[in-house]
């Protein structure tokens, strides 16, 4: 019998499982993929907002200011990528600089930290390559841009360095409320769990249909992205937005905290979660769009395009509260921007509620909230050569683009949450990062996994289930 049992490992689902991990309860983390962050969690803007945007009294406002508030020092103490570039809206019109004057407003009233309007002078000198009919600026200081998949692993990591278990390829296809427990039915057998937690993002419509609740619906909104290489990185220094509207927070160019370019997204209505293919009226759209804001953005250097889902809803704000034909699961649904933001507080914000449906909060005597990471090429050359000392596979650079070491590489699998696919060492290594995403590093990442596995590279995949990259051998080869 376990205490709490998350339903979806995103970066949502991650931080519950790292809250929780402080705990003396058992908890369990079902996940229906082969990895976790294999959602919305790896294929969005990868901003932490301001908070300025969702109207004030919103569980959006509170959660983004407060996920604002402490994100820094807890991807500072799970050695996750961060950086607090701030962020601009710009307005083009008299109509939209008015727009501004809202925005700031509200975000006053949220709480967000030094907001101001800049003037179309004060603008182009901190960003030189706005489009010059740039009228107004509103200036968030407090915003930032993260690796939204290594926040998403090192939290789930450190959960389960902590005791928490979590279950992959473990897809739910049933719930039966028993009274005093829940029984969940999954692809890798069934459960029992006091309490159940809806984390299940753009699937979490299909966790709601299971109680038979009919008082919201997933309604996923598709938001298409170019990726452009390091070469294009400091084209800006902030994030660029235009003004929000009805679809959302509209096409962005900004920084990555890796150091290249991301430009995007559009939003389109689609009739499911996985519906994450790249069009050519998508990227048309964004690349038009976009330019409005930053005229001299070169798409010929894109390295890769993607394309994530919001778990939109038929409410408009984050949907955070006990279901109603079961009393016993708590829905964390509705998970759009600011969603990223404000996963932190969520998870603080749903364990006060997990409390009020009778889960006793016991504080471990020992836990380990903190992860280490190596990352070769930060270090200096007096720590490569110690390392290197120690370990000669930190020595041999496997991804030429982004100086990956094999040693980083062999960590990563071996890591508490082992990946099974080249993917997954890139979100955790970052191997394949760079601008031949893989062509040159590729077959030698899968020589390694399959080495350090024990299994045949034809095990090994792409990314998710049933991605394979090997289907046999030519002309009577065999695999070693």
């Amino acid at each position: 019998m376990y205490d709490v049992t998350i339903v979806g490992c995103g970066v949502v689902g991650a931080s519950l499982a790292y809250t929780l991990s402080q705990y003396r309860l058992r908890v369990l983390v079902l996940e229906r993929e082969n990895d976790v962050a294999m959602g919305t969690t790896k294929a969005n803007s990868a901003i932490v907002h301001a908070g300025y945007d969702p109207e004030n009294g919103t569980l959006m406002a509170k959660l983004n200011v407060r996920g604002s508030e402490v994100m820094e020092q807890l991807c500072r103490d799970l050695s996750v990528g961060y950086k607090r570039i701030g962020s601009f809206v710009l307005a083009f019109d008299e109509e939209q600089k008015q727009h501004l004057e809202h925005l700031l407003k509200n975000g006053v009233r949220n709480g967000v930290p030094g907001l101001r309007i800049l003037d179309a002078k004060e603008a182009h000198e901190m960003e030189p390559n706005l489009a010059e009919n740039v009228a107004a600026a509103l200036y968030a200081p407090s915003a930032a841009v993260i690796d939204p998949w290594g926040l998403c692993i090192a939290e789930a990591e450190t959960a389960v360095r902590n005791g928490v278990e979590l279950k992959l390829r473990s897809e739910v296809t049933g719930i039966e409320d028993k009274g005093d427990y829940v029984l969940v039915h999954t692809a890798s057998g069934d459960y029992e769990t006091r309490v159940i937690v809806n984390c299940a993002g753009g699937w979490g419509g299909d966790i709601c249909a299971m109680t038979g609740e009919t008082e919201w619906e997933a309604q996923p909104s598709r938001g298409e992205y170019y990726l452009l290489d390091k070469s294009s990185g400091s084209l800006v220094s902030h994030v660029i937005f235009q003004c929000p509207n009805r679809l959302g927070k509209g096409v962005l160019v900004s920084p990555t905290v890796h150091g290249n370019l991301i430009v995007g997204p559009n939003a389109v209505d689609v009739s499911a979660p996985d519906s994450r293919e790249n069009t050519l009226s998508g990227m048309d759209f964004v690349a038009e769009t976009s330019r409005r804001s930053v005229p001299s953005i070169d798409f010929r250097q894109s390295i890769r395009n993607f394309a994530g889902v919001r778990a939109n809803t038929s409410e408009s704000d984050f949907i955070i509260r006990p279901a109603k034909n079961m009393p016993r699961m708590l829905h964390i649904a509705g998970i759009k921007s600011p969603g990223l933001s404000a996963a932190p507080a969520i998870a603080e914000y749903a364990a006060e509620l997990l409390e009020s449906m009778g889960i006793t909060f016991e504080k471990k005597e020992s836990w380990d909230g903190k992860r280490e990471q190596i990352r070769f090429k930060q270090l200096s050359d007096e720590e490569k050569a110690a390392l290197i000392a120690k370990d000669p596979r930190y020595g041999r650079v496997i991804c030429r683009c982004e100086t990956i070491t094999e040693g980083e590489i062999v960590a990563a699998i071996h890591s508490p949450i082992p990946p099974c696919s080249l993917d997954g060492i890139k979100r955790r290594a970052g191997s394949g990062m760079g601008r031949c995403q893989g062509g040159f590093c590729g077959p030698r990442v899968l020589d390694i996994l399959a080495r350090e596995l024990g299994c045949s590279p034809l095990d090994i995949q792409q990314d998710g289930d049933g991605t394979f990259i090997l289907i046999g051998t030519t002309k009577g080869g065999t695999l070693a």
